[in-house]
């Protein structure tokens, strides 16, 4: 996996770090029981501080994506394949998700972008997913053939 930082974003480095390795895991190039560098090697790798990774690999798993032992180090924990999500998952989601759509709508953007542009990134991670998972494009709501 190769993690594409931007060192000058106003978005912490360790959120950034987070945010690639739940992309990579989302899209399947990361899957449950996948090794990640130690954290010391990739702070080294990124010319980072150790303690930079260390917190977003922390974050990831509170999260329950990663699973960080001394003797194994950091494996993936979950992928798109483990079932349901974990009791509450969805509430903080749906909390994060309420605040981007907030965004989109405070800048402009109307129903139709923001929801071609959901699409357009779930499908991104479509692969994935497991077949049950997958959206039948015949029986969404909005198809433009209904």
């Amino acid at each position: 996996m190769i993690l594409s930082l931007d060192m000058d974003s106003e978005v912490p480095i360790y959120q950034q770090i987070r945010d690639r390795v739940v992309e990579a895991i989302a899209s399947g190039q990361l899957v449950e029981g996948s090794p990640l560098a130690s954290t010391r090697q990739l702070a080294v790798d990124l010319g980072i501080n150790f303690h930079t990774v260390n917190k977003a690999y922390d974050l990831l798993r509170r999260e329950g994506l990663l699973r960080v032992n001394r003797k194994s180090g950091a494996l993936v924990q979950r992928d798109a394949r483990s079932g349901p999500p974990e009791p509450g998952f969805t509430a903080e989601w749906e909390t994060r998700l309420r605040t981007l759509l907030a965004e989109a709508v405070v800048h402009g953007t109307g129903d139709p972008a923001v929801l071609d542009s959901c699409r357009s990134v779930l499908d991104s991670f479509a692969s994935a997913a497991p077949p049950s998972r997958r959206a039948d494009p015949g029986t969404e709501q909005g198809d433009a053939a209904s």
